[in-house]
């Protein structure tokens, strides 16, 4: 199997606990990192070490000087994914860009056609949509097992507080565009990534965190003959308990990132009562509340890997298949794209003030 070439834009969190756990890692049959680059003499130092033979640079147009470069990974910092990205893929080069895409929809459509006119692999790192609970929670859906689906409630949270670069607008940061990829694109997911998708209500505010940007948003999504999708992602929210819920017309599932919980009934086993007008009473004559014991089945479900092990496995195996024989990616940049649009709109919805 043939390995592809990989340079590295930025050893911070990500670039290196991340994208480079991976490479790292046994699971990394695909890609040599060659190439790394980082202002900081302590990260190029550290990346010479971890990645034997890899050539490091302080300035990412140093690379445009290589023509054995298959995929660059962007993981630069948030307001510097769009132009960076535009810059790599006009020189040639396929591109992973870490979430947030870009700060806009315009800016993630431009960053899309020039791939297409480039005949470029252009991929967004969101790689939640291949964790294990995700696609649990999508066949899920598929199955009817706990019937319609009427309402979905998304929530990452926690109580904390920020005071890195991830608190500044400037920075194209904030709780939306930092964690919100993740829960809001797997709520357009349930919404089959509908045209029609709005965002029938957002609030923003600045709760906890130093900075500017949000560390509270309530996002509420829908479209025509789609559940009602809530988002939730807060620095306030000590008592969240569970990542996703879904309810449906025969049942409940709820799961964290690790392990979820299933309690539906079987029409079969509690068949429809005809409804009756007249006052329910007991059998001494006095008023009764109506309450008819379902009979319920409970599942408990464990899940095998999560977002940052399994996920980032998943999608640098399709990105390395979409690269070497054209095999379509499950993450596509038109769906990351869309991500953006749903935050460009609830920060339009919700001006806050800039203070740096």
């Amino acid at each position: 199997m043939k390995k592809l070439n990989v340079a590295i834009i930025g050893q911070g969190r990500s670039g290196c606990n991340i994208h480079g756990k991976y490479f790292r890692s046994e699971k990394n049959q695909f890609y040599t990192v060659k190439y790394v680059v980082d202002a900081d003499a302590y990260r190029r130092e550290k990346a010479e070490k971890i990645y034997p033979g890899c050539k490091t640079f302080d300035k990412y147009t140093d690379l445009y000087q290589f023509d054995d470069i298959d995929l660059v990974v962007n993981s630069t910092y948030s307001e510097m994914h769009g132009p960076i990205t535009k810059e790599l893929l006009l020189h040639g080069f396929n591109v992973l860009v870490e979430k947030p895409f870009a700060r806009t929809r315009y800016e993630c459509d431009e960053l899309i056609q020039i791939a297409k006119e480039k005949n470029l692999v252009l991929a967004v790192f969101q790689q939640t949509f291949h964790a294990p609970f995700c696609q649990f929670a999508y066949d899920l859906k598929k199955s009817g097992k706990i019937g319609e689906i009427v309402q979905v409630n998304l929530h990452y949270s926690a109580l904390s507080r920020r005071y890195d670069w991830q608190t500044l607008q400037k920075r194209c940061a904030g709780g939306i565009y930092n964690t919100g990829p993740h829960p809001i694109g797997i709520a357009l997911g349930f919404l089959d990534f509908s045209d029609e998708t709005q965002v029938v209500y957002s609030k923003l505010a600045n709760a906890l965190s130093s900075g500017d940007s949000d560390d509270y948003a309530k996002i509420l999504l829908t479209a025509p003959g789609k559940p009602l999708v809530d988002v939730e992602v807060s620095n306030i929210d000590a008592y969240s308990g569970y990542n996703l819920k879904i309810q449906g017309t025969r049942g409940t599932f709820k799961c964290n990132t690790k392990a979820g919980e299933m309690t539906y009934i079987l029409d079969e086993e509690n068949p429809e009562i005809p409804v009756q007008e007249e006052t329910l009473r007991d059998p001494n004559g006095d008023p009764m509340y109506c309450n008819i014991p379902l009979n319920k089945h409970t599942e408990e479900f464990d899940f095998a890997g999560d977002a940052f092990d399994k996920g980032t496995g998943d999608l640098y195996e399709s990105l390395y298949n979409k690269i070497v024989n054209g095999t379509p990616m499950y993450v596509t940049p038109e769906m990351a794209a869309k991500v953006i649009s749903v935050i460009e709109t609830v920060h339009a919805q919700n001006p806050m003030p800039k203070k740096f």
